[in-house]
């Protein structure tokens, strides 16, 4: 069962820095919730070198139609040089869930958000 909801994730340096992205999106109708789980421990190799750093995991939860709009606001609001941003597809949920993602970032005339 293929859905139009999608999970994008991106890592941030502080909590505060996934709070002030996280409300931007859920205010903007953007993403129906975001989650910012941290702090993780990432280790990676940037610019030819291994480095590692504390951060912070946001996942949004949002539609394929709002993805565009979900990237450019984390392009915009993002700390880091090169963010992270992948999106993976919701390839099946409760009904009720699913519909409440589609209908909190509903554009402006839609219908309103539901409850979850």
């Amino acid at each position: 069962m293929a859905t139009d909801v999608l999970q994008v994730q991106t890592t941030v340096p502080s909590e505060s820095d996934g709070e002030r992205i996280a409300a931007h999106l859920v205010d903007g109708k953007l993403a129906a919730c975001v989650q910012v789980v941290g702090p993780i421990r990432s280790t990676y190799r940037w610019r030819g070198r291994v480095e590692e750093a504390e951060e912070w995991l946001l996942l949004v939860k949002t539609t394929t139609a709002r993805y565009p709009a979900v990237a450019a606001a984390i392009g915009s609001l993002h700390p880091y040089d090169e963010p992270e941003l992948i999106a993976l597809p919701v390839v099946a949920g409760s009904k009720g869930y699913l519909a409440w993602v589609a209908e909190s970032v509903a554009t402006p005339g839609a219908s309103s958000a539901g409850q979850r």
